[in-house]
């Protein structure tokens, strides 16, 4: 298992929407995403893309104005 980190902090919408697709497109059947973030609508918008396609959301936690989402393919 790989965990492919994706660093969006300071990035606003499509970004890290598009930058989390990309590495997923990438990982293998297994590996973890981890997506960090800071756009609120993001941290809505990347938890519902990877659930509409069938992947499962380990996570997702804040600390302060920064966001984590850990995604598994």
């Amino acid at each position: 298992m790989t965990e492919i980190k994706v660093d969006c902090v300071g990035q606003n919408c499509p970004v890290p929407l598009v930058e989390t697709r990309k590495a997923l497109r990438k990982a293998e059947a297994g590996d973890v995403v981890e997506v960090t973030g800071t756009h609120p609508s993001s941290k809505k918008e990347i938890p519902m893309a990877a659930r509409a396609m069938g992947l499962e959301v380990i996570g997702v936690s804040e600390e302060g104005e920064r966001w984590i989402i850990r995604i598994r393919k």
